[in-house]
C-alpha cells in the first residue's frame, strides 16, 4: 500500500490551522478550528483504509486480498457523528455568549492569572491522608497518632504571628499579605 501525498499534505496544513485557531479566545475560531481538526481526523482515517476494493461481501472466489475494509469507514461516520454534536454543542456555547456579553471573545479572567501564579501546593490534595478512610468510622486519634500513607503528611504552616515582611503569601489568595 503506498500513502497519497496529497491527502498527507492536506492533512497536515488543516491539524496546523486547526490547532492554530482552537489557540484564539474567539470562540467562532475555537468552533471553526474543532472543524477543522475533525475533518483532518476524517482524511487520516480514509488514508488508514488504503485504496478502494470491491464490497467486504463473502465470496470464495474472490481473494480477501482485494476486498475493501469497511473499519476505518465505521470510524468517519462515528466521528461525523461526534463532530456534529460538539459543533451543535459550540454553537450554543457562542449563541449564550453573544446573548449576555454582545461578544464572542473570552475575556482574560484575573481569577486563571491568580490560579495559574499560584504555588504547586494545593490544600486539598497535599493534605494529611489517613490510610483507613470511611464514612462509618470516626477517627478519634489526634493527627500526630494517625497512621498515614508514607511521603504524605500535613505542611508545616507558620502562624501568622511568627511571619514576617512581604515575603509571606496569605494562604487562599497569592500576593496578598497575611492579616
Amino acid at each position: 500500500m503506498s500513502v497519497n501525498l496529497t491527502l498527507l499534505l492536506v492533512m497536515g496544513v488543516l491539524y496546523a490551522v486547526g490547532i492554530y485557531l482552537l489557540l484564539e479566545r474567539s470562540l467562532t475560531r475555537v468552533l471553526l478550528g474543532l472543524m477543522l481538526l475533525t475533518n483532518a481526523t476524517n482524511l487520516l482515517l480514509l488514508t488508514t483504509g488504503g485504496y478502494a476494493g470491491l464490497a467486504p461481501i463473502f465470496n470464495k472466489d474472490i481473494p480477501p486480498g482485494e476486498f475493501n475494509d469497511p473499519l476505518p469507514q465505521a470510524f468517519i461516520l462515528t466521528s461525523i457523528v461526534i463532530s456534529f454534536a460538539v459543533t451543535a454543542f459550540m454553537l450554543s456555547l457562542i449563541y449564550r455568549s453573544w446573548l449576555l456579553s454582545r461578544a464572542d471573545h473570552i475575556q482574560v479572567d484575573r481569577e486563571d492569572i491568580r490560579v495559574a501564579k499560584q504555588a504547586v501546593y494545593d490544600d486539598e490534595e497535599d493534605s494529611e491522608i489517613a490510610i483507613e478512610v470511611s464514612d462509618f468510622h470516626e477517627n478519634n486519634q489526634s493527627p500526630e497518632k494517625r497512621e498515614t500513607i508514607p511521603g504524605i503528611g500535613p505542611r508545616k504552616v507558620v502562624p501568622a504571628h511568627e511571619a514576617s515582611g512581604p515575603e509571606t503569601v496569605h494562604p487562599v489568595t497569592p500576593r496578598k499579605d497575611k492579616e
